[in-house]
């Protein structure tokens, strides 16, 4: 017996097409005729393939992580808590607003708010962005333990403020606002991330 129909389309780059629909349009704003003519499959083959909706946003979150934020975890490697930070928010206000991507960040974008019968993915994307949270306070709490920052830093509390200051900037990188114009509020911030240093108690 003949086995079934090979595949036509490529997944990877229908993943990425994926990536883009739901990054400018929101998980609620996208229907799923929108995400079947972007991807080039229909609608049994998307459902075979990446599954339900939701399933298929978890796999594009999963993307975005690995393809978009890789210069966050290259941050992380940096030697210092202030060059960590420096280089996350710098490069976190170009990325935010590249003239080749939508404005903005999908874990955002994607769903901040939902109607109930959506509160899964709004958990999701919570729960997505305090992994990148907890991440940088590992980062900020081994450089307390290296003596890199004071004995007395929060590295949790500063981790949280550093998060609260991109996801900002993402907000207002969707509205218009440009690289340049993030980069002034990262240099603020920054200020005020070696200000909580020398002052930590």
């Amino acid at each position: 017996m003949a086995g079934g129909r090979p595949r036509t389309f490529d997944m990877d780059d229908a993943l990425d097409r994926a990536v883009e629909v739901f990054w400018r349009q929101g998980y609620e704003g996208t229907s799923i005729s929108e995400l079947t003519a972007a991807m080039g499959v229909n609608k049994p083959s998307l459902y075979a393939v990446f599954g339900t909706k939701e399933e298929l946003f978890q796999q594009v979150v999963q993307r975005y992580a690995e393809r978009e934020l890789a210069y966050f975890r290259e941050a992380l490697a940096l030697p210092t808590a202030l060059e960590v930070v420096c280089d996350y928010l710098n490069r976190n206000a170009v990325a935010l607003t590249r003239p080749d991507r939508p404005p903005g960040c999908l874990s955002i974008q994607g769903g901040l708010s939902a109607s109930p019968a959506n509160n899964t993915v709004t958990q999701f994307l919570a729960t997505s962005r305090l992994t990148g949270e907890r991440a940088l306070a590992a980062r900020l709490t081994r450089a307390r333990t290296d003596g890199d920052l004071p004995a007395d830093a929060a590295p949790a509390a500063l981790a949280r403020f550093v998060m609260v200051v991109s996801e900002g900037q993402a907000v207002h990188a969707a509205a218009g606002a440009t690289a340049y114009e993030l980069q002034q509020s990262a240099a603020i911030a920054l200020k005020a991330f070696e200000q909580a240093l020398t002052t930590a108690n």
